[in-house]
């Protein structure tokens, strides 16, 4: 893994007291500028996340839903089913409120100090716990949410695109090409598209993936409610009526409230998607970045609550625990579908895949890159880029090959990484609030106490149900055991 270094751009204004602070900012590269918004002459201005400050509100939530809606949330029923009806809209309603602040606070803290803008998710943990703590605590998880979506991506990609030949081809058992052949041909075509030079001019990509995951997720609950749902569906908790242990029961409840949690993804995005941005003293970012969380969100809602409750509702405790609604779909209602609207289920899926790469791959790109950038001191040529790219694309092949079984292990690696959705926002909120409050003492002790207060039981908390989700969900792979199949796709 690539070295993280963090880059600030300053404004004239404060450049010069920065530098004689020096010691109060070791992790901080000061480089003066004449243009907060462009940066035309900083290192910002090289790497692929800040390239381009010439985003807008739309733009904002093409990457917004794009990176908010994926397969994913395709499990939601089987969350209920852990949970029941009660508790799994209660759960999921908690959930959807508590993300939604999470990137409120990241929003805020884009801009927290005047002249700073910390436009990756990292940078801003080691601006707000240090260098060290920082890296430590922030790095896997961000990096995790990125490599390992585009792994599963692959994964999800290459056999959407294998069912969608073998629909329009008409064939049934063995297609044209093996597993790992499809694979490569997604990712090469994956790779292609992620060419973009940075994220802004890969909002296209997130309008067609905003796009498609809109279109298949509303299909897979549609057409289930217009069939009518099966025979002898049972809507009681399973982790009620098990004749487990209390430890299972209790990890059919975790595991469900896991599942709920990690359908809302995209926070280690937040604060690169804002900084697509301009931003200086006529136009402030957090407000048209907040306009866009809104817009984006009440879709992703729209999306997220119907997909849960009718594919509950059409298939009860039967859904299958892998593959979520569209296996239990294929199962149910396959046979009664006709080929052409199967055929645009698995093509939706498949260009969703395809134009969701690209922006979750946008900040590897952007480390690898800044690690080029710091060594050589002057900006990638297109080789280099092509290069570096080249390698993440063959990095993440190679990993769905030999871990072809990764999305099996979504609930422990990803309650891993939840700190970042739950927990990591609050706390830095509080560890920047406090180094402001040594540096200058505001007059909003009384306004401050109360957010620092509800900051600190919200990050208490998520850290507290990570570790939790993390226990039942070992648990439940030392119960059920792992097909771990390396090197053998199926």
């Amino acid at each position: 893994m690539a070295e993280v270094y963090p880059i600030h751009s300053f404004s004239p204004n404060t450049s010069n007291s920065l530098e004689e602070d020096g010691e109060s900012h070791p992790h901080v590269i000061t480089i003066s500028s004449e243009d907060t918004t462009t940066n035309t002459n900083t290192i910002e201005a090289w790497l692929p996340i800040t390239e381009s400050r010439k985003g807008n509100l739309w733009t904002c939530v093409f990457h917004l839903i794009s990176s908010g809606i994926g397969v994913q949330a395709l499990l939601l029923p089987v969350a209920f089913a852990s949970l029941g009806w009660a508790w799994g809209i209660i759960s999921l309603s908690l959930g959807f409120t508590w993300q939604l602040y999470t990137i409120w606070v990241l929003v805020q803290l884009h801009e927290s100090v005047p002249g700073t803008r910390y436009s990756r998710f990292l940078q801003l943990a080691m601006a707000a716990f240090g260098p060290r703590v920082g890296k430590l605590l922030a790095l896997f998880p961000v990096m995790y949410l990125s490599g390992a979506t585009c792994v599963v991506l692959i994964i999800n990609g290459g056999k959407a695109m294998e069912l969608f030949f073998n629909v329009v081809t008409g064939t049934t058992s063995s297609s044209a090409l093996t597993v790992v052949e499809w694979f490569l041909v997604f990712t090469a075509m994956a790779i292609l598209m992620a060419q973009a030079p940075n994220l802004n001019s890969v909002a296209g990509f997130s309008l067609v993936a905003a796009i498609t995951g809109i279109a298949y997720c509303t299909l897979l609950w549609a057409l289930p409610v217009a069939k009518g749902r099966i025979p002898n569906a049972d809507y009681g908790s399973s982790s009620s009526s098990s004749s487990e242990s209390g430890m299972g029961r209790m990890s059919d409840v975790l595991n469900g409230i896991g599942i709920i949690m990690l359908s809302f993804r995209g926070h280690n995005l937040v604060l690169e998607i804002q900084g697509t941005l301009p931003s200086g003293q006529m136009i402030q970012s957090r407000k048209t970045m907040w306009r866009a969380v809104v817009i984006s969100y009440a879709i992703v809602m729209v999306i997220l609550f119907p997909l849960a409750i009718a594919g509950f509702w059409a298939y009860g405790n039967k859904v299958p625990s892998s593959g979520g609604m569209l296996k239990a779909f294929l199962l149910f209602h396959g046979s009664r579908t006709s080929e052409p609207l199967r055929g645009l289920v698995y093509l939706l899926l498949l260009i969703n895949c395809l134009t969701s790469y690209p922006i979750y791959a946008m900040p590897v790109f952007d480390n690898l890159e800044l690690r080029f950038v710091s060594m050589k001191n002057k900006p990638c040529s297109r080789l280099v880029r092509v290069c570096l790219r080249l390698f993440f694309g063959g990095l993440t092949f190679f990993i769905a090959v030999a871990f072809p079984f990764l999305p099996s292990l979504a609930l422990v690696i990803g309650a891993v990484a939840l700190p970042v959705t739950l927990a990591y926002p609050c706390l830095m909120w509080i560890a920047m609030k406090k180094k402001q409050k040594k540096e200058s003492a505001p007059n909003t002790d009384c306004e401050s106490g109360a957010v620092w207060s509800w900051n600190l039981l919200l990050g208490s908390l998520g850290m507290a149900l990570c570790v939790l989700l993390v226990v039942a969900a070992v648990w439940s792979l030392a119960k059920n055991g792992l097909h771990a199949n390396f090197f053998k796709p199926e």
